[in-house]
């Protein structure tokens, strides 16, 4: 189960971490916010204390909505501090979203996939 904050909670739960923070801003009556729900879970459990994930009632938190100016739920944005890496928006499938969420950390780690191909300025920087 995703950990719920509120416009209340919300700085210290996602700006005063030390970890990236995955917010996933949904709704109630949203059928697709809930579809998502296991492909999150997964990607908590497989990226366990590199990335913390935590879900916004947009309906119920309306300020936080305006400030990151949600038009469409599901909307997944990627903190690191106070800043936002990666926003994730028009949901088209679960292996679109898995595959997304993945480079994210992937890119946020600086870790690379073995099966990503390095370009030529980027092996000579490593």
């Amino acid at each position: 189960m995703v950990l719920s904050v509120s416009e209340r909670t919300f700085a210290q739960e996602v700006f005063q971490v030390s970890t990236p923070v995955l917010v996933h801003f949904w709704a109630p009556w949203c059928g697709l916010c809930r579809a998502i729900d296991p492909t999150l879970t997964t990607f908590e459990r497989q990226w366990a204390g590199k990335v913390k994930l935590l879900g916004v009632n947009a309906d119920e938190s309306l300020k936080l909505a305006n400030t990151y100016r949600l038009t469409s739920l599901p909307t997944l944005i990627l903190f690191e501090g106070d800043k936002v890496r990666f926003r994730f928006e028009h949901y088209q499938g679960r292996e679109e979203l898995r595959r997304t969420l993945d480079s994210w950390m992937l890119a946020t780690s600086g870790v690379y996939a073995p099966t990503q191909r390095l370009q030529p300025q980027e092996a000579v920087n490593r």
